[in-house]
């Protein structure tokens, strides 16, 4: 779109969207305005971009619109920029035209409870309508209420009581700060409640519990349960003959708390002029309970009430990979400034100054070391299994872990343009373009519920009007059309075998994060793998030990695991681990001296030996012959990483290491192909060499190598010009791409790779990718089997009733009929088995 002088575009966060359906009414009702020239709407990162004319529309009546549809809005680009004036208001749009009170205080509170976007605006609301209440901001993804408020008219305790009024918890601790604190308080503050709700990710464990806990204490899944022992217990009392009022009060509780999101949504749709599903859902249930029929209305929101807060549930999840991703970096920084060492906010550092980072450290910013030597895990940003060795002139990234030496690094970028807040930026992105796909039943609705709402209106008016019938008779007919035209076997087609494949799938170890994941996955045509942590283990193995003809191939081990013993670098833990499993007996060294970035010496006997890598032996001025440097070389050439062992005479020979192979690698890329896979393509940040390698022990014929996070991006990104793309991945480095991808697949790794994969291996076996990908493909056909089904035998009965050859009676039965028989096809997803089984 070309630009113009009054053309202005602007990114909106919008809060209180529950479904994909609730970002198409604000979107539709932005294009509605007068001066917007486009429109984008994101349920899945919560974004609303527009491009208006500013001579016909203003910013504030962009966000008066979304207002009145039951949204809040604000800018999305309030995010200050870092520095040390204001490091503290960089996750807050403070309202810069709010009341300045001499006494006023804010207070910073952690509120748990929250389940969607829409608990946010209702915390917002509640507390907006307290007097004394200055400004207040409610981050639903970081779980942080942030307000000012004029403690000679409102206290703490009162606004923390209103917060729990509302159905919510506060964290225990809190922070409150009066305005004139210094900056640096509030920067304390901050960190604080940084720590408490960003801890830095631990390897993942089962995430079973947190769908569990999902929907135990989420305010959706709550609804779903309530709403099904609604209807279980009413069904139970209908059963036993119990009075018709306790039946209809079990159902009445099933329909109102299911029932009230989708009544809210159809609402909005009417101030649009616009009829969907979701209306049509609130007059078929408004219709059965006229009629009596109280038990189909709550079994039709049931299950519509379910199908959407899987989607909720997905959404939410992804959502959190960029809370895991802020978790990476420390909040503090150690950092030299004069002759003292002071630890600052992150935010306060600036390019140049000179960081302290000792063993045990993550790395707070990227910078330049310029004192010191260490080994650094970097696995995080580069996917490199083994630690590197970091030296005086080598680049470390924000987020890496420090291993063993001391480093002084320089500053080179600030925290907003570190690696990982450039990997946070391209995960946000990246979900931002898979926006919320537009489901078949939903497009289908936007012309299926006009014309059964008009129909039912006809049926209603013309006969009485136009030739003196009867209006309690076509009233009653039109009631019963409703009730038919409400699709309660097309409602249920989808989630029934949805839930069944899911239910399936959980059992064989694999987790899928609601119904798109599983979808798509059912049209999957290329697949993506990450090398390191996936393929391979992720961890050093030794595999090879070489003598140069001085000693034998047992002494030159004997040696490397005897000195390597007391080290606590990877490698060396590989090496004893294997002198072990050999009965290799080690000897005990003496004089040891550990050489940070080079190796070990140490004597053995009255001999002294070295152990490291070729920078150890160049600086002990340790000759090593034609024959060796050739073979070193060669083991280079393979990927391989050797650990020179050698003596002051000279090398004796070499241990090489290399990221071992999983078991399963081989054979979950046979199965793949066997579901019918023939494109299969590795993507790593390993040198070409490794990838090759890898590769070709375990028959993918298409590799990448030398990859970083954006490399990843848009290599996928590149396959999906193609054809549909999975992605199975490990860690941080693996999430842009993850979130690119179809369908991402996550396999063992640290919690951002599980958050932002729309699959979940548990146990971390590859081999269940191919039966992910076989039974996403039948539950897709299962899906089209019963959404064919349901609606010929909809359209039939529908045309029936009309006529009045249908009473309400065997309208529901048919009806009932149909919704089984779909029921009963998706059940049969259960039964799906796994290759090996």
């Amino acid at each position: 779109m070309t630009q113009t002088p009054s053309l202005k575009t602007q990114v909106l966060q919008v809060d209180g969207m529950d479904c994909g359906s609730c970002a198409k009414s604000i979107e539709a009702s932005l294009l509605s305005l007068r001066g917007v020239m486009e429109a984008t709407v994101s349920f899945a990162t919560t974004k609303v971009k527009v491009s208006y004319d500013t001579k016909l529309l203003s910013e504030a009546e962009i966000i008066n619109r979304i207002t009145a549809l039951g949204y809040t809005a604000k800018l999305s680009g309030a995010v200050k920029p870092y520095n040390h004036t204001h490091c503290c208001d960089s996750d807050h749009n403070h309202d810069h035209k709010q009341v300045e009170v001499a006494s006023a205080k804010s207070l910073q509170v952690k509120v748990n409870g929250m389940d969607c976007g829409s608990c946010a605006k209702t915390i917002e609301v509640g507390l907006q309508q307290m007097a004394g209440v200055l400004d207040v901001s409610v981050n639903f993804a970081n779980e942080r209420l942030q307000l000012s408020y004029d403690p000679s008219v409102v206290s703490e305790t009162a606004i923390t009581d209103r917060i729990r009024g509302l159905g919510y918890t506060v964290g225990k601790n809190f922070e409150a700060s009066s305005h004139r604190h210094t900056h640096d308080d509030d920067c304390q503050n901050h960190n604080h409640d940084h720590n408490h709700t960003h801890p830095v990710p631990k390897p993942s464990q089962n995430p079973a519990p947190t769908n569990w806990f999902f929907w135990i204490s989420n305010r959706r899944g709550q609804s779903v349960i309530l709403a099904g022992m609604g209807l279980v217990l009413g069904l139970l009392a209908q059963h036993l003959a119990l009075p018709i009022w306790i039946a209809r009060g079990f159902y009445g509780v099933g329909i109102v708390v299911a029932g009230y999101p989708i009544a809210r949504a159809g609402l909005f749709e009417l101030r649009l002029r616009r009829a969907d599903m979701n209306l049509l859902m609130t007059i078929s249930v408004i219709g059965a309970m006229i009629l009596g029929d109280w038990f189909e209305g709550t079994l039709v929101l049931f299950l519509f009430s379910l199908g959407t807060t899987l989607q909720v549930f997905t959404f939410g999840r992804t959502r959190n990979a960029i809370r895991a991703l802020m978790g990476l970096t420390p909040p503090t920084a150690t950092v030299k400034r004069g002759n003292k060492e002071v630890t600052v906010t992150v935010e306060s550092v600036q390019v140049g100054e000179i960081l302290m980072i000792r063993p045990g450290q993550r790395v707070a910013l990227d910078g330049v070391v310029v004192s010191g030597t260490s080994a650094i895990d970097q696995s995080p940003i580069t996917g490199e299994s083994i630690p590197e060795d970091k030296a005086a002139g080598d680049t470390v990234y924000a987020g890496t872990l420090n291993q063993s030496g001391f480093l002084e690094v320089k500053v080179t970028h600030t925290s907003n343009d570190t690696s990982v807040a450039k990997i946070i930026n391209l995960v946000e992105q990246a979900q931002g373009s898979r926006a919320a796909s537009q489901q078949w039943v939903d497009r289908f609705a936007e012309v299926y519920t006009p014309i059964v709402i008009l129909i039912a209106i006809a049926i209603t008016l013309i006969p009485p009007l136009a030739f003196a019938q009867p209006f309690n008779v076509w009233f009653y007919r039109a009631l019963v059309m409703l009730v038919i035209a409400c699709p309660c076997a097309l409602v249920i087609s989808t989630p029934v075998s949805i839930v069944s494949a899911i239910g399936a799938a959980t059992r064989k170890g694999v987790l899928f994060k609601g119904g798109n994941a599983l979808e798509r996955a059912g049209h999957l045509t290329t697949f993506a793998f990450d090398k390191t942590g996936t393929i391979t283990q992720g961890l050093p193995v030794v595999l090879h030990v070489y003598d140069f003809g001085k000693v034998s191939a047992d002494m030159v081990f004997q040696i490397a695991a005897s000195l390597e013993q007391h080290s606590e670098h990877p490698l060396a833990k590989a090496i004893v681990q294997a002198a072990k499993s050999k009965s290799i007996e080690l000897q005990t060294p003496s004089k040891f001296t550990a050489l940070p970035g080079k190796g070990i010496e140490a004597k053995i006997g009255d001999s002294l030996y070295f152990v490291g890598n070729r920078r150890l032996f160049a600086d002990r001025g340790i000759p090593s012959s034609s024959d060796a440097e050739s073979l070193l070389v060669e083991i280079e050439t393979f990927g391989q990483t050797p650990v020179l062992v050698g003596n002051e005479t000279g090398l004796l020979g070499a241990v090489a290491l290399a990221d071992g192979l999983r078991l399963e690698a081989s054979e979950a890329v046979r199965c793949l192909k066997q579901v019918g896979l023939k494109r299969l393509v590795m993507l790593t940040g390993d040198r070409a060499a490794v990838a090759k390698q890898i590769a070709q022990q375990v028959n993918i014929n298409e590799y990448q190598a030398e990859l970083l996070p954006e490399d990843k991006l848009q290599a996928i990104q590149k396959l999906r010009r193609d054809g549909v793309v999975g992605m199975v991945g490990d860690g941080i480095n693996d999430a842009p791409a993850l979130a690119a991808a179809d369908v991402s697949f996550a396999v063992g790794g640290i919690d951002i790779a599980i958050e932002t994969a729309d699959v979940v291996l548990v146990g971390s076996d590859l081999r269940r990718l191919a039966y992910a990908v076989d039974l996403s493909r039948r539950t897709v056909s299962v899906i089209q089997q019963n959404v064919v089904f349901s609606l010929v035998t909809k359209a039939l009965f529908l045309l029936l009733a009309t006529f009045g050859f249908v009473g309400l009676a065997v309208a529901v039965l048919a009806d009932t009929g149909t919704s089984l028989l779909v029921t009963a096809n998706g059940m049969r997803l259960f039964r799906t088995k796994a290759f090996e089984d």
